[in-house]
């Protein structure tokens, strides 16, 4: 796989076991650079072991990958200061303000004096809680902490941002105007790696794949997916027809192979 192409993840047979279980079943794909891209599955499908080891926080089992040009197994270090990453469950002190969070985080990317400063006022201007800097940061709402781990995520201005089911937990509006704010990004050049098993995140993404014990099932922009499904009645197929569909199928062929077997 080449650094000088414009994939920003590159991703060969990866595998991932945890003793005789297999979490991600020798999976292969690409992300373009400054593509949204949504790894859609319902839990335990093996979005957050994918994205942990795309991220150098878990090893694969076995397979190839590169993020940022960086190989997932030698250069780990590398990803890590490279990308932004958000995961699952919330990341930030709750006993710390606002500001006292993202102070923390700036010193871990080690941003200078000047570049701190300006970052901070961002987030805070993302956020909109400029006026809240000192509140204790456990005092938000889910939307405003989903928000503000976002900002602390990218606040090193990274190129490539892995998102683990980001707007779970939050309302509708909350997770409107966190996808707003991730299309802005990606208008500039962000990549955007996000997990989720929610239709509506799903349908704002460029592409999608489809993943399913451990398996990619299906992938393509969200148009392209509804359009493998013949219109029933009339009536629009929606990403949701396709995933149970797709799942339907896999489920079906696995038991045929295994009434075969016996």
């Amino acid at each position: 796989m080449s650094e000088g192409n414009n994939n920003a993840v590159e991703v060969h047979d990866l595998e991932k076991r945890f003793g005789h279980f297999t979490a991600v079943d020798h999976i292969s794909f690409q992300v373009a650079r400054g593509e949204v891209f949504g790894f859609l599955g319902p839990n335990g499908a093996g979005k957050s072991t994918t994205i942990r080891m795309l991220c150098g926080i878990l090893p694969p089992t076995s397979g190839s990958g590169r993020v940022g040009g960086f190989d997932i197994y030698r250069q780990q270090h590398q990803i890590k200061n490279a990308i932004g990453y958000m995961s699952q469950k919330f990341s930030l002190y709750e006993d710390l303000t606002i500001e006292e969070n993202i102070d923390f985080y700036s010193g871990i990317y080690r941003l200078s004096r000047e570049k701190k400063k300006s970052r901070k006022d961002w987030i805070m201007r993302m956020t909109g809680l400029g006026e809240l800097r000192s509140s204790l940061t456990s005092t938000l709402s889910a939307g405003f902490k989903q928000r503000l781990a976002f900002g602390c995520a990218v606040i090193h201005e990274p190129k490539i941002v892995f998102l683990d089911e980001p707007t779970s937990g939050i309302d509708p509006i909350a997770r409107k105007n966190f996808w707003t704010l991730i299309r802005q990004m990606a208008s500039d050049g962000v990549t955007i790696f996000v997990t989720t098993h929610y239709m509506d995140d799903a349908g704002n993404c460029d592409r999608i794949s489809l993943i399913y014990k451990g398996s990619i099932i299906a992938m393509g922009s969200p148009d392209e997916l509804k359009k493998s499904l013949p219109e029933k009645d009339d009536m629009q197929i929606s990403l949701e027809d396709v995933f149970v569909s797709l799942i339907e199928d896999y489920n079906l062929k696995a038991d045929n192979r295994e009434t075969a077997k016996n």
